[in-house]
């Protein structure tokens, strides 16, 4: 199997799965699958979030999805518990498709070290 057709079929394992439990099977999108791996990193699960904190829940996973790549590493975390990150690398011009793929990798990735997916 080339590593396209796996990424792909691991990228649909992590949506089915991800949408089942959290989207009462609605398809998840990459935005939201984001969203949830920041709330899982805050790790803040009984609060709602206003829009500028989804914001920043998105910028945190990016950063922890990213930090394997060298783009980010985890500088501290602050008196309510939110993670910062400082940049390493800067992230390189990508074109959309380009990102969307880097950013799926990085979630599959994410996905199989926490034993989520296999």
């Amino acid at each position: 199997m080339s590593r396209d057709e796996q990424l792909k079929e691991r990228w649909e394992l992590v949506v089915n799965k991800l949408s089942n439990q959290f989207a009462d099977g609605d398809t998840l999108d990459l935005d939201a699958i984001i969203y949830l791996i920041g709330v899982q990193e805050l790790g803040q699960f009984d609060r709602e979030f206003k829009k500028d904190h989804k914001l920043d829940l998105m910028h945190i996973a990016i950063c922890k999805l990213l930090a394997p790549y060298g783009y980010y590493e985890l500088d501290f975390v602050d008196a309510e518990g939110w993670p910062h990150y400082k940049t390493i690398e800067t992230l390189p011009h990508l074109k959309a498709g380009e990102q969307s793929v880097l950013m799926k990798e990085a979630i599959v990735n994410y996905f199989l070290e926490t034993e989520y997916i296999q």
